[in-house]
């Protein structure tokens, strides 16, 4: 198949090295500098060239923020039969521009990133594929996904904003809570290096994708959640109550501990 990756950025990057040695691959970025470390595929900086390749999928692996102007961009220069797909963690619009294109299309999520997992290592990674779309396209990214032992779940455009308001901004909002009042610690705990880890991962995502999840219409009932417990746990501590801090760690344990059973299950 011939292939066009649209951004040369880490998860364009990957995706090139991962399809170029089955299919036919060229990657699209206009910034040349951008490209100097992609490996057995065509490099194309102009529509022309994009147009003379004539690929068969498009992967728009490019920044949140321009994901659907650089479909807009592109759009002219591909043929009718083209199936053009998006690996956006958020896709806020995208089902409503999708349906208005008349190409087929396809729309996936892998839950995972070049600042915390290994690419090599996927097998406790997991990946959305959105439900509605072209049927040949999920056919080629659920094989694709499959390959890399990836954990695989199909999921409708809202129910995947459902489970990104849930899986990702709760962790997010969590560690800039922790980032807000930190201070130095000239001999930090193994925990604190930890979440200082996590913290400097999270904060060099870029800025509008934070904010696009942050924002998923989904997420402000999340944020409340922590608020809650927040404020039962200031309580506690307030009180200086033993009990009621045993049978709170009692009840997160316990939390914890049913995520384990259900994802042993699974």
């Amino acid at each position: 198949m011939k292939i066009l990756v649209m951004g040369a950025g880490k998860m364009g990057s990957f995706f090139l090295d991962l399809l170029s040695f089955e299919h036919e691959t060229a990657v699209y970025e206009k910034d040349p500098k951008r490209m100097r470390f992609t490996y057995n595929c065509q490099r194309l900086t102009t529509l022309d060239e994009v147009r003379e390749f004539a690929p068969q999928l498009v992967i728009n692996a490019v920044t949140v923020k321009y994901t659907i102007p650089a479909f807009k961009e592109i759009m002219p220069f591909l043929p009718d039969e083209c199936i053009i797909s998006d690996i956006s963690s958020v896709k806020t619009n995208l089902k409503e521009y999708y349906e208005q294109t008349g190409h087929p299309y396809v729309s996936t999520h892998p839950m995972f990133g070049p600042t915390f997992a290994n690419l090599n290592q996927l097998s406790e990674e997991n990946a959305i594929i959105i439900s509605e779309g072209d049927y040949m396209g999920r056919i080629f990214f659920r094989d694709l996904y499959s390959r890399l032992g990836l954990n695989i779940y199909e999921y409708t455009f809202e129910e995947h904003d459902r489970t990104v308001a849930y899986s990702l901004s709760i962790p997010f909002v969590s560690t800039f809570v922790f980032a807000a009042v930190m201070k130095h610690q000239d001999a930090p705990g193994t925990t604190f290096k930890r979440h200082m880890q996590i913290a400097k991962g999270v904060l060099n995502e870029d800025d509008y994708l934070l904010q696009e999840i942050l924002f998923n219409p989904y997420t402000s009932d999340q944020v409340a959640q922590i608020r809650d417990e927040l404020q039962e746990l200031l309580g506690i501590i307030d009180q200086k109550d033993g009990k009621q801090m045993k049978q709170y760690l009692m009840k997160i344990r316990n939390h914890v501990k049913r995520d384990i059973e259900i994802r042993k299950k699974l």
